[in-house]
């Protein structure tokens, strides 16, 4: 569940700030999680986002899994427990707002700090501003690492379609 959370944060997070960001944008993903124990799991796939709240994660390894969200409820669809699980999102995080409180760190121009709700956060930029890492601590004290590669950045609103998550019919249903 935390790591729906680490996701949402993503959500939120193309509205107007101080740093720039498109309309939609696609780009492959790579995360790590470290817990205190200094034990980590790495996760890849491909991340969607258009229209300010609309945000797909794809997980290809170490599972197959889809996590959508309108901001406002999470579809989880994990296909390797052929499950669907409904989400009202309660207390969400806000990249939005995390990135309007953003400072640059010292004279850079790609690397930003932010505190948003008590929570301490590095974003990075490529060379190009576009968003390449977020990095930040979660409620268990987990490093989180987000890493987005072959980032495209694109005009207008993603097909709707294209955000949304599907499971086959025969996938057990919770809190729908």
């Amino acid at each position: 569940m935390k790591r729906i959370w680490t996701l949402l944060i993503l959500s939120g997070a193309l509205i107007a700030s101080p740093i720039s960001l498109p309309d939609n944008f696609k780009a492959d993903f790579k995360q790590r999680i470290t817990n205190p124990d200094k034990k980590e799991i790495h996760y890849r796939g491909t991340v969607r986002f258009s229209d300010e709240k609309m945000l797909k994660w794809v997980y290809r390894e170490p599972t197959q899994k889809e996590v959508c969200s309108n901001g406002e409820n999470v579809t989880v669809v994990d296909h390797d427990l052929e499950q669907v699980s409904y989400y009202l999102i309660e207390k969400g995080f806000d990249l939005a707002k995390i990135l309007k409180s953003a400072k640059p760190y010292k004279k850079t121009k790609t690397v930003f700090i932010a505190k948003y709700e008590g929570k301490n956060y590095t974003i990075q930029l490529d060379g190009n501003q576009r968003l390449w890492r977020v990095a930040y601590y979660d409620d268990l004290d987990n490093e989180v690492l987000i890493i987005f590669e072959h980032m495209r950045y694109g005009k207008g609103k993603l097909p709707i379609k294209s955000l949304l998550c599907e499971a086959p019919e025969s996938y057990d249903v919770i809190g729908e």
